[in-house]
């Protein structure tokens, strides 16, 4: 054997990112291993952060500085020893890019092929593959340029396929004045209600001191003139209090400022105002196409590229099957492996025109390995986050069949995962635990599936864990009516949802769970939604921020003190005055990766020496917020320290299993499972009557999924009612009650195949998934 064939593993020595504890550990490549544990236990850290950061920030630096210039620059791992390390290739959970102009085809290059199809075959032709998209519009213009003395006449025609009326958005928006402003008053009285507008900010400065309109008079009281100036003036420079500005009408300033951007990434008091203030309706002139009436009507074989976008993926996939066009061949040959790819990975039942931002996570992973399926690179690491995240049993077991055709490529293939289905195709599996946060990132075990069973890790234990089916279930005290829900695939369903009970929502992928219960169920009055959209907060952000709970701290400790609160915020007056609060200093190094160094001043404490002074039951600010959260939990129980209303927090957090974190843990170093959890925690303050809960087990270790159950009892105990969308065998066999849609995805499902308990859905066997939960009990 020579030199050159010894490289078959990936070794890993030191590693110490976030809670890692120098792990070391040796991974065979062209081998799937699968990395298992509690969430929490650094296998994120050991993965993502180690591993394949690193292989990133390696080819990255292959680059020159000029081109690295334009990239992210990424810092170095916090490892000893990494060697053979391949090019990784990642492919996590998270959501697309909720631009609103995004599209499942437009992610894919599907809408691309699409474009170069209709641009050549379209009857009648109308121009090139810009004709056709939606975020093109067309543009004409003439002018004169003068070049060394000699003066051209230039045109300029652009035809693009945007509709005009809608800007390829498939959605006008119609503005309630109402909500903008409230025409009692007078603009220095606070007329603008509008988020971020007060009587004497600039906002309102500019608009009352432009000329065009009065400060003084109230609204109401306005000249026809000075209302349309007021609402729809044309941008026009002035001048105010010696500043050159813009004046702009009140209505199309919204329209820059909030309605071009995505309604879900927006904070949560300017998405309510947006909510309140804008009501979106199709686009009467496209109808929701996008695209302008020219790209409409050129058609190949009676179908346009509206059409097609708008088919069900296994349908157009058969339509493009039935196109023999030999001038266009190698065209076609791609698009139809690209949709195909879509049918064998399970997304069959999504259309090209459905909106990206809408794909649940597990949807946005599957979307991301298409481009991968049928790549002829080998040798490659690809890296995948949970890849058996919204997926029904039944589709489990496809999923595994792509994951080892990419090993048998001749690649290696890294997956953190949960489910006992996933974990037994590993070739190799590391547990890392032995429990979460502080007292986990350590490697307790390494080998084959089997001697994971004999391990006694505690994955190990939980590994051939089978719930059993509840013996008895509790009778309902009302119920939710849906009538006629049609919303996306749903296909005019009627259904009465128990109240009082643990109802469990069931179906294969894109059988219409989600347009159910988000559609119908979650806008009503008391229902609590706590979905799979990912928590926004910045390095600076931490479950004390996040939660509410830092705010009574800090009037707790300003009233003990006799000082105001704002000095106990790091972001605020008692921020260390050299690092700015953050704990550490950023240094930039241009197109290298920047150096991050503890803060020498505070020693990463965040907070001014002279704040540090003051305590609240013995503990400094910073000594707080480094506790666990079962620490702070006692230490706001009882004693000096009393304080019911983070007390009441805190038993919040410990009740989703979050006792391990520690309150002032920055939230990006939390993970996905994590994530969710803190937001269930914060939603469980809320006052509703009826919480839904989209996959609340993603994340979870096979060990942590009892300890929800046990939290949802105790919700339902405590007189809510808790309806669960869920894929996990052990919640179905838990519920209450069972509502089943399917029998496929997309225009196969959307329909109700099952209503009543788990112990009936086993007996029929009629449904999916009834087969997989009989199965799973053991019945």
């Amino acid at each position: 054997m020579t030199a050159a064939d010894s490289h078959d593993i990936i070794r890993v020595q030191g590693a110490r990112e976030n809670n890692l504890k120098d792990v070391s550990v040796e991974l065979p490549k062209r081998r799937l291993t699968v990395f298992t544990g509690v969430s929490g236990s650094g296998k994120s850290s050991l993965v993502f952060g180690t591993i394949a950061a690193e292989s990133q920030r390696m080819i990255n630096e292959t680059y020159s500085a000029f081109v690295q210039g334009f990239m992210p620059s990424l810092a170095r791992p916090d490892v000893d020893v990494l060697e053979g390390l391949t090019t990784a290739i990642i492919v996590d959970q998270e959501r697309m890019g909720a631009n609103a102009r995004s599209t499942v085809g437009t992610v894919t290059d599907a809408n691309a092929m699409l474009r170069i199809l209709f641009s050549r075959l379209g009857q009648p032709h109308i121009g090139s593959p810009q004709a056709f998209s939606f975020n093109i519009p067309s543009v004409s213009g003439r002018g004169a340029i003068t070049v060394g003395g000699k003066t051209e006449k230039r045109e300029f025609t652009q035809l693009g396929g945007m509709c005009p009326r809608c800007e390829g958005m498939g959605a006008v928006s119609d503005i309630d004045l109402a909500q903008l402003f409230d025409d009692s008053k007078s603009l220095q009285e606070g007329a603008i209600t509008i988020p971020g507008y007060t009587a004497d900010g600039w906002g309102v400065r500019i608009i009352a001191n432009s000329g065009f309109v009065p400060g003084d008079k109230p609204i109401r009281d306005f000249t026809e003139q000075e209302r349309q100036d007021f609402l729809y003036k044309e941008p026009v420079k002035v001048k105010i209090e010696g500043i050159n500005l813009t004046y702009e009408g009140l209505v199309p300033k919204v329209q820059k400022s909030m309605l071009s951007k995505d309604v879900n990434a927006m904070q949560p008091h300017i998405r309510a105002f947006v909510e309140r203030a804008v009501t979106f309706t199709t686009c009467p002139e496209c109808e929701g196409t996008r695209l302008s009436e020219g790209a409409r009507a050129s058609k190949i074989a009676g179908i346009s590229i509206a059409d097609a976008c708008a088919m069900q993926i296994t349908d157009l996939s058969d339509w493009v099957r039935g196109l023999d066009e030999p001038s266009v061949a190698p065209l076609l040959k791609n698009l139809q492996h690209l949709l195909d790819s879509f049918v064998d990975i399970g997304l069959g039942y999504l259309s090209l025109d459905r909106p990206s931002g809408t794909l649940s996570g597990g949807e946005a992973q599957r979307t991301k390995m298409i481009r991968h399926l049928g790549s002829s690179l080998t040798d490659i690491t690809y890296v995948f986050d949970e890849p058996t995240v919204g997926l029904h049993p039944h589709d489990i077991q496809r999923m595994n069949e792509l994951l080892i055709q990419l090993r048998d490529k001749g690649n290696t293939v890294l997956v953190v995962e949960h489910k006992p289905e996933a974990i037994a195709i590993a070739d190799h599996v590391v547990d890392l635990g032995p429990r979460a946060g502080s007292e986990g990132g350590q490697v307790v075990f390494e080998g084959s599936v089997d001697e994971l069973r004999a391990s006694g890790t505690l994955t190990g234990r939980h590994l051939d864990d089978r719930a059993r089916l509840k013996e008895q279930v509790r009778s309902a005290t009302g119920a939710l009516e849906v009538r006629g829900a049609s919303e996306h695939n749903l296909q005019g369903v009627d259904v009465d949802i128990p109240l009082g009970v643990l109802v469990v929502v069931t179906g294969v992928a894109g059988s219409g769970k989600s347009s159910l219960i988000h559609g119908s169920i979650a806008p009503r009055d008391g229902v609590v939604a706590v979905d799979q959209g990912a928590i926004r907060g910045s390095r600076r952000s931490n479950p004390a921020t996040y939660t509410g709970l830092l705010e009574p701290i800090r009037k707790a400790f300003a009233k003990a003190n006799g000082v105001k609160p704002a000095l106990f915020s790091a972001n605020s007056e008692g921020a260390c005055p050299n690092c700015n609060g953050a704990g550490v200093i950023y240094t930039d190094l241009g197109v290298m990766a920047g150096v991050s160094t503890v803060c020498e001043v505070c020693e990463g404490r965040r907070f001014d020496d002279s704040v540090l002074e003051y305590t609240f039951g013995g503990r400094d600010i910073s000594q707080v917020l480094a506790m666990p959260v079962t620490e702070a939990e006692g230490f706001f129980a009882a004693g000096d320290a009393k304080l019911p209303a983070a007390h009441a927090i805190l038993k919040r957090l410990s009740d989703v299993g979050l006792g391990y974190l520690t309150i002032g843990q920055p939230l990006t170093t939390l993970s996905g499972g994590e994530r969710q959890r803190l937001k269930l925690a914060t939603h469980m303050a809320e006052k509703g009557g009826v919480y839904v809960l989209d996959e609340p087990t993603t994340g979870l270790h096979l060990a942590d999924v009892e300890q929800l159950l046990g939290l949802l009892d105790r919700l339902v105990d405590a007189g809510k009612s808790v309806i669960v969308i869920e894929h996990h065998q052990a919640v179905m066999a838990h519920a209450d009650w069972i509502i089943d849609l399917g029998p496929g995805a997309g225009h196969d499902g959307g329909r109700l195949v099952f209503e009543g308990t788990p112990a009936d859905l086993v007996a029929a066997r009629s449904t999916l998934t009834g087969e997989h939960l009989a199965r799973y009990v053991g019945a």
